[in-house]
């Protein structure tokens, strides 16, 4: 991926090394046995259980996707790209700062693209920040640990991202590369779009009038047209800026599939079960991202008006 030398997004705010040290050692041995059992037993992430137990709190949209809508005093947040892909390994020490720069390059990228889709519109882009924390953080959706993985809070309209998950994509989900990573955040700003235009907040409003089932579903509709944004805004940067190399969309396309929810339930639990899916397949989550990158027409992200996402 071409970014050295970029224009670099001011939005970001680097916290890493003054946040809340992640607990490591509060649970361990049989005590740790029995939380992976009770874990997959009941359907759940044994590291987010882990997380939890050591002192940790998932960002409560995160936890409960039928909580009130986002914007609201004391609602949720919180929309990650695997629904929390659970990791209760301490962060690395230290990012090298090449990484920071590529991020704020990233999101400067996202700030250009979406000022100029939203002003076509007659509408205004506000520009979200970008927090790099370093083991736990206080955010408005609630606290956060490296084991929620990236995510957006529509609270107060900021990225969280830990930079040891970039580490974690290539060593566990095996999907390396500058572009998959640009992927990741360029899913969470598309939440951020679907913020600034109502799409969060109508989808937790049915939510909430509906069962888990339904809620599962409306989930999964909100991931993929972030996967869907993502992908239109990789194809007007590439049109502006030439950005994308060879062997950058085979990239993303790995990261996309390597986080659907029937790889992550096969990996954890063995057994796929699709009504529990809230991000979506990893076919769907390709299916979409490559619609935006193909078109770079947000017109063709309307995953809710899909029969089949």
């Amino acid at each position: 991926m071409r970014w050295i030398g970029d224009r670099e997004s001011e939005n970001i705010e680097d916290r890493r090394g003054s946040g809340m040290p992640m607990a490591v050692g509060g649970i361990g041995g049989i005590g740790a046995i029995i939380v992976i059992v009770v874990g997959l037993f009941l359907g759940i992430d044994p590291s987010t259980l882990m997380a939890l137990l050591n002192g940790d709190q998932l960002p409560q949209q995160q936890a409960d996707t039928r909580s009130a809508a986002p914007g609201g005093s004391g609602s949720g947040g919180g929309y990650a790209p695997s629904g929390g892909y659970g990791t209760s390994r301490p962060p690395e020490a230290a990012q090298p700062d090449t990484t920071r720069h590529f991020v704020a390059v990233v999101v400067a990228d996202t700030e250009d693209v979406w000022k100029q889709v939203f002003g076509g519109s007659g509408k205004t882009y506000v520009e979200p920040k970008l927090v790099l924390y370093t083991g736990r953080i206080a955010s408005a959706c609630g606290l956060a640990s490296t084991a929620s993985g990236p995510f957006y809070c529509p609270n107060d309209q900021k990225v969280y991202l830990d930079l040891s998950f970039f580490e974690e994509m290539k060593t566990r989900f095996h999907a390396p590369g500058e572009f998959a990573e640009a992927y990741v955040i360029a899913h969470e700003i598309g939440h951020h779009v679907q913020n600034s235009l109502g799409i969060l907040q109508a989808a937790d409003r049915e939510k909430a009038r509906g069962d888990r089932r339904g809620a599962n579903a409306i989930s999964v509709k909100v991931e993929l047209q972030a996967d869907c944004l993502a992908g239109v805004w990789a194809h007007n940067a590439d049109r502006t800026k030439h950005i994308i190399e060879q062997g950058d969309v085979e990239a993303a396309m790995n990261a996309a599939s390597a986080v659907g929810d029937d790889r992550l339930q096969q990996q954890s639990r063995g057994v796929v079960i699709p009504d529990a899916f809230t991000h979506g397949s990893s076919a769907q989550r390709v299916h979409w991202f490559r619609r935006g990158l193909d078109s770079g027409d947000t017109r063709q992200c309307n995953t809710f008006a899909a029969n089949e996402p």
